[in-house]
């Protein structure tokens, strides 16, 4: 019956069924072991120096589950009677009592994902999409099951790997509410309906729904099986659609709606997260310049109003620099030490893979990064979103990304005794992958 979701003759069964059967014969192939939960999800490397193929014991009923890999391991080690180590307990009522305190004030700006994470003990997805659900009355108006919707909460936060720095669920939580905030700016609130809010609010939760903690050169050059399924080709955002697709199909959250209106759903909510690509920043943001500098976006106009959406889920998905510094802070460690730690620096000197942009821990800094980063990517969209928007969120990230790149200068400062130099390691990087037209001072 679950295997019966999928729709076979579909353009995207093969992603599909490669996402959700759990076929570990296919994957072993690939170099994968039948429960791998490491600290590199996904990657086997194994691989870089061993071409024989990968002997795994596979029974019948392991092949037809219907589960993602991480889900599938959690729930054998329940069923073998295998305890997870820290497994969650229940909150006492003063913690969940914080916690629905904060979700008052989820609209704020500086919101601190990190301690709601905290006080719902790691929970911070689940509940604050289920709360943002209610609170734009979504639920009511799509007659949605909230038995399903919690399970598919659930389903899309066990998806993200915890074991990430930075591609997780917290993350995840934190895109989710800054998209939130961007809804409510007096252009949208008055424009949006319904369904591009629940389009919203899905594709934030999802948009990095199982990354595996690498980027899409690392998969490429490694030959990973994602890479050929998505012909090299905004792969990770490929498979974060598909997977959410996958979990949105598995839930059957939707399941009261025509078979037109659930088409067109994963459609638009993939056209969403695609955005996110960054090799695709040049595009969008010319689209977006364009579009400004005639003066013709129409928010009356469907068309236009999913583009919007598309730029305010770009905006949501970077901007850790537009935050207070104390989260900001936070944020640029995390993600360095991904960068740094999680397949690309470490993994690849051990493999003799070529160490990627920005990757190499005995020559970058956070600083030098994180000034390359908001110089060349954050600050050249999020001005282009003030000429949109202009209120008073825009100019509060916009003086929090100042402030904190002249903090990061001075963390430059005095580390190399010069806070002039700007990290030319993003000018050196593909093109594709930075916008080339002229950036804000």
């Amino acid at each position: 019956q679950r295997r019966g979701a999928i729709s076979y003759d579909s353009s995207d069964q093969t992603a599909l069924y490669i996402r959700m059967l759990g076929d570990v014969r296919v994957r072993s192939r690939a170099g994968f072991e039948t429960e791998r939960r490491g600290s590199h999800p996904y990657i086997d490397f194994r691989i870089f120096h061993s071409n024989s193929e990968i002997e795994v014991s596979v029974s019948a009923r392991n092949v037809r589950r219907l589960l993602s890999f991480q889900r599938y391991l959690r729930s054998s080690r329940f069923f073998r009677g295998i305890t997870v180590p820290n497994s969650s307990n229940i909150l006492d009522d003063d913690y969940n009592g914080q916690a629905k305190c904060m979700l008052e004030k989820v609209g704020n700006w500086n919101f601190d994902i990190f301690l709601f994470d905290r006080l719902t003990n790691g929970n911070s997805l689940v509940s604050l999409t289920f709360h943002l659900f209610n609170l734009h009355g979504l639920i009511e108006h799509f007659q949605l099951d909230t038995m399903k919707l919690r399970r598919f909460l659930v389903m899309v936060q066990e998806d993200y790997h915890s074991q990430n720095p930075y591609h997780n669920a917290v993350h995840a939580a934190d895109v989710t509410q800054a998209m939130h905030c961007y809804l409510k700016e007096p252009k949208l609130s008055k424009s949006l309906t319904p369904w591009d809010v629940l389009l919203s609010l899905i594709a934030a939760a999802t948009h990095d729904l199982d990354h595996p903690g690498v980027n899409q050169p690392f998969l490429i050059k490694t030959n990973h099986y994602l890479a050929t399924l998505y012909k090299n080709t905004s792969v990770l955002e490929n498979h974060h659609w598909r997977s959410a697709v996958g979990l949105l199909r598995e839930s059957g959250l939707f399941a009261h709606m025509s078979l037109e209106n659930r088409q067109l759903m994963e459609s638009q909510i993939g056209d969403l997260i695609l955005a996110t690509d960054i090799s695709q920043q040049n595009q969008y943001l010319s689209m977006f310049r364009s579009h400004l500098d005639r003066g013709d976006l129409c928010l009356e106009n469907a068309n236009h109003r999913h583009f919007i959406l598309q730029m305010a889920l770009k905006c949501a998905d970077i901007c850790n620099p537009c935050r207070t510094w104390e989260l900001s802070k936070q944020w640029s460690e995390k993600v360095t030490e991904e960068f740094f730690h999680q397949g690309k620096c470490d993994i690849e000197k051990k493999y003799h893979l070529g160490v990627s942009p920005l990757c190499d821990r005995q020559t970058e800094t956070i600083a030098n990064i994180q000034i390359g980063f908001m110089t060349y990517l954050v600050e050249p969209l999020f001005g282009e979103w003030a000429r949109f928007s202009n209120t008073r969120l825009s100019q509060t990230m916009l003086g929090h990304l100042g402030l904190n790149k002249a903090s990061w200068k001075g963390v430059q400062r005095e580390q190399s005794g010069s806070g002039d130099d700007v990290d030319p390691t993003f000018e050196e990087m593909d093109s594709d992958l930075l916008p080339q037209e002229p950036r804000l001072s």
